[in-house]
């Protein structure tokens, strides 16, 4: 049986995540930023995330040149951001609700719920995609609700219908 594209990105569209904005820098000192979900913590000890970048957005070769990436958790109120940056730069209006502030080495969305600032320790391209892994230099954690990714929209979390379970 083969797996159509659509097929499968229908497939993992049912798998709820949070959303988050992987930032870089450019070589003139802007911050380029991508709308991800493709993220992961991948250990303790060190303290090591990844993020799947694909070969064709300009993040990967941003990335591929610093060698960091800043990773912003993005809250409920932030949507609006979250759509920003899904589209390529070149179609982004300016948006002066939208601020960054610098963590270590990378940039980050203020407002997240947490923000990392992440150095690459490896990289494993495979398929359209790179995963980079890093080690997370520096961290600041928020306040408010998640923003959630799910059947191909943003929506939020009732964080009182799982309490205590698990």
């Amino acid at each position: 049986m083969s797996v159509g594209q659509q097929e499968y990105r229908r497939a993992w569209s049912h798998f709820a995540t949070g959303v988050t904005i992987i930032t870089t820098l450019e070589a003139d000192g802007k911050v380029h930023g991508m709308t991800a979900n493709g993220v992961t913590s991948v250990s303790l000890d060190p303290p090591l995330a990844l993020a799947c970048v694909g070969h064709e957005r300009n993040t990967y070769g941003l990335i591929m040149a610093t060698g960091r990436y800043g990773m912003s958790v993005l809250s409920w109120s932030q949507a609006h951001a979250a759509r920003h940056f899904t589209l390529p730069p070149e179609k982004r209006p300016e948006d002066s609700s939208i601020r960054f502030g610098c963590l270590g080495g990378s940039p980050f969305l203020e407002g997240a719920i947490a923000a990392m600032d992440c150095r690459v320790v490896s990289s494993h391209a495979v398929g359209d995609h790179t995963i980079f892994v890093a080690e997370v230099e520096g961290l600041l954690l928020g306040e408010g609700e998640p923003l959630v990714w799910y059947k191909g929209g943003f929506g939020g979390f009732a964080a009182e219908a799982v309490e205590g379970e698990g």
